[in-house]
């Protein structure tokens, strides 16, 4: 991804999450000289992966593979105690967030507004895709089965479990607009605790065609 294209990304989308009513922490509003002179105040931020994260899975098209996230908090095991973690994100029409699952982390994923995420579901077996077991779907207080490989509408206010081992892929509808999603989930490790089914890189090479505006978490 070009740097140029990140600076404009987190303008737009940062729009977007505030005009859904969604109020954002400072430190999303601070510039390349706060992010780059952080005192010893915020050594939390750098050693829990709090911030800006905008990836294309390596893919080399954003729109197409991509998400754009901000952790706003999470914990950090032998560091910091709190057990939990929270992201909002955007996604975008037809952008696809690849199958994966984590080895630790359970997780909701929330349509918090905007369009409606469309979420394909699959058991894992020895970390390949189970294309027969059905799956068992927590969803806002349901329990429920369905087919494997099943895609799941999810309009604003609906959320759905993935539970650790569960293979999950998900994008924004097709003609519904972007989608702000948010995540409530145990401590969260991009580093470590991802099994994508395809090989996927998870942070982004950058060009640096502009100077940076702000910096990813993985930067810090």
């Amino acid at each position: 991804m070009k740097r140029s294209e990140l600076n404009q990304l987190i303008k737009e989308n940062r729009k977007f999450i505030e005009d859904n009513g969604f109020k954002l922490p400072p430190f999303a509003y601070w510039n390349i000289d706060e992010w780059k002179n952080l005192s010893d105040e915020y050594v939390e931020i750098k050693d829990c992966q709090i911030g800006w994260d905008v990836t294309d899975f390596g893919s080399g098209d954003f729109h197409k593979k991509g998400l754009f996230l901000m952790t706003i908090r999470n914990g950090c095991f032998g560091k910091y105690p709190k057990p939990y973690a929270e992201k909002i994100m955007v996604v975008e029409e037809g952008q696809v967030t690849p199958m994966h699952f984590h080895w630790n982390k359970m997780e909701d994923i929330i349509n918090r507004g905007g369009g409606n995420l469309m979420v394909e579901v699959y058991n894992s077996i020895d970390n390949e895709l189970d294309r027969d077991g059905d799956v068992t779907i927590y969803s806002d207080g349901r329990k429920y089965i369905v087919p494997a490989g099943s895609i799941l509408c999810l309009v604003p206010g609906q959320s759905i479990t993935m539970q650790q081992g569960l293979y999950h892929s998900f994008w924004g509808e097709v003609g519904k607009g972007k989608v702000l999603v948010g995540e409530v989930s145990m401590c969260n490790d991009d580093k470590n605790d991802n099994c994508f089914y395809e090989p996927t890189g998870r942070f982004s090479d950058i060009e640096e065609d502009v100077p940076a505006e702000i910096l990813l978490t993985n930067e810090l």
